[in-house]
Parts: C-alpha cells; structure tokens; sequence
C-alpha cells in the first residue's frame, strides 16, 4: 500500500503528516500479521528520513488535523468538544497555554464543520486566554470583526483561524516565553488526537481513514517530546508534560510503522513543497488501540480539568 508523506520548506525542511495516507493493516488481523517480534519496527524508516535529510516531524496544526479528521469522513459531534464555559476555570499560565491549544483544535473543527456560531464563540474563547497570556495582538478586536464579516466564507475563516494560531505561538516566543508556546502546542496536538480517537468509537474497523492518521501521529509524538525536553531541566510544568507525553509514548511503541521501500523525493520550488513517497505498512491491536484512546482521554482530561 502506497503512502505519501507531504513536505512543506520554508526556512527549513518540516515534515508534515500526509493527509492522504490511506489504510492500515491491523495485528487483531491474524491473517496479516504473524510473530510480532519478527517485524522490523521503525528503525529503516528513520533511517530513510535521515537519508533525505529531513530535519525533524512537525506537528500538524490544530487546522490540519481537523482537516484529517474531516476528510475521514466522519460525523460532526459538538458533544465531544472542550466545554465553553470551561474558560473560566483557565488562571494559570499552563492552563491558558494549553487549552489555548485545546481551544483552537476545537475551533477548527467546527468551523471546517460549517458550525459557524459555535466558531464565533469557541474564537471568544481563544481570544480570552490570548488575552490573559498577554499577547492580545494575536486575536484582537479586528480579527474577531473580520471573523464575524466572513463567517460565510470557509476559506477567509480558515485563514483566520490559521493566522491567530501561528500569532499566538510567535508572540510567546518573541516574548521569550517559548515554554508556554510549547505548551500551547502541546493543548492543540493532544485535543487533535482526542479528537480523532473518540469519533473511532472504539471501533478499529469503524473508519480505517481515521484510525490511520492516529497511528501516524506516533510520528509527531517525536516532535512534542524534543520541544518539551528543551525546557524540562528547569520547568516543572513543562517536565511534568513531558511524563505524560511519555507516558502515551510507552504506548505508541507497541504500534508499528513498517516502511517497506526506498524513500522517494521531489521538490516543486514555486510551492516550495517537497513530496516524500514511501511504500510503508502499519501495524497496531485492538488492546494496544484500546490503551491508546484511554491514554489520551486521561490525559486530555488533565489538561481541560
């Protein structure tokens, strides 16, 4: 089965998770798969990214994974989401860095849903915890203006949504308060996947499309622990983040990504895209499935508490 992993340089060469990796094989299967143990895991894959000199996974934006979880085909469910009034529970710091994070998932979710109202208020939101963390120029009164001029417009909404997101992490790191815009990272990844393990139902069979772009943010899993290991030494939040997200790490090892082929790469200047081309194969069990949701409900449960 073909898979394509999407590239996208700018200054520097950011791996993006594909959206349109298309299916998995399954070790509940017995058909498909035989000892475990003789499955070569991750270690050829790795070292065909090396090989193309790709610099490090990126995580996808709360945007792009919504755009994965809505391209999966699955139905809107509002039920699933961080509640609004949550906000007001939000004082610290950690707790506006993340569910500034949860929030903008959430946001993005239901705005690729057409769920316009819901949107405005989910931006409100957002907007309050920039406003708390002290960068108010990410979401200001124009942005929100603009939002509400062009709710009927998908793309300017989207664009919105994906500028106030970027500003916000920019901002804290301007401010040289890059470990709250890890943190805010970190909100959006966990609540993407949230996202995407409830809407599965605990079915593994009930949407392959989805279930295989949660076994490929084993990959981004990376990207969240490197950010978080350069602030841990002397951060007690961010340390304590980095055990949890180890915590699902324990877990995504028992998944396997089997790349089964040479990595391929082109390059389109004028879109200043690189496309990764790679025969690869997934491997994962329903109890290994089962740990994972429940992992990531636990933890997501954490941080919107």
């Amino acid at each position: 089965m073909k898979r394509f992993l999407h590239l996208s340089s700018l200054a520097i060469i950011t791996l993006y998770l594909s959206v349109t990796v298309t299916s998995c094989s399954c070790e509940g299967q017995k058909n498909r798969v035989g000892n475990a143990d003789s499955i070569k895991v991750d270690n050829k894959l790795m070292e065909d990214f090396s090989k193309s000199k790709l610099i490090f996974y990126s995580l996808p934006s709360p945007l792009e994974t919504a755009m994965l979880i809505k391209k999966s085909g699955v139905s809107y469910n509002e039920g699933i989401l961080n509640p609004l009034a949550n906000v007001s529970r939000y004082t610290t710091n950690k707790q506006m860095a993340l569910n500034l994070g949860v929030y903008s998932a959430d946001l993005s979710y239901t705005s690729l849903f057409d769920q316009t109202q819901t949107a405005m208020k989910y931006m409100n939101n957002a907007q309050k915890l920039a406003e708390g963390l002290g960068i108010m120029e990410a979401i200001d009164k124009q942005t929100i203006q603009r939002l509400e001029e062009n709710m009927n417009n998908r793309d300017v909404v989207l664009e919105i949504i994906s500028e106030s997101f970027m500003n916000s992490n920019s901002l804290l790191n301007e401010n040289d308060r890059p470990a709250l815009a890890v943190m805010v990272l970190t909100g959006g990844w966990i609540e993407g996947l949230y996202l995407a393990t409830t809407l599965t139902n605990g079915n593994m069979d009930n949407n392959r499309r989805l279930l295989d772009k949660i076994i490929y943010q084993k990959l981004s899993l990376f990207t969240v622990l490197n950010m978080l290991e350069s602030y841990k030494g002397d951060n007690a939040d961010i340390q304590q983040l980095y055990d949890r997200m180890n915590d699902l790490k324990l877990i995504y090892d028992e998944v396997k990504i089997v790349n089964t082929s040479n990595v391929e790469a082109s390059t389109d200047t004028e879109k200043r895209m690189t496309v990764i081309k790679a025969d690869s194969e997934t491997f994962i069990s329903k109890e290994t499935f089962d740990k994972l949701c429940n992992k990531v409900k636990e933890i997501r449960s954490e941080f919107i508490s």
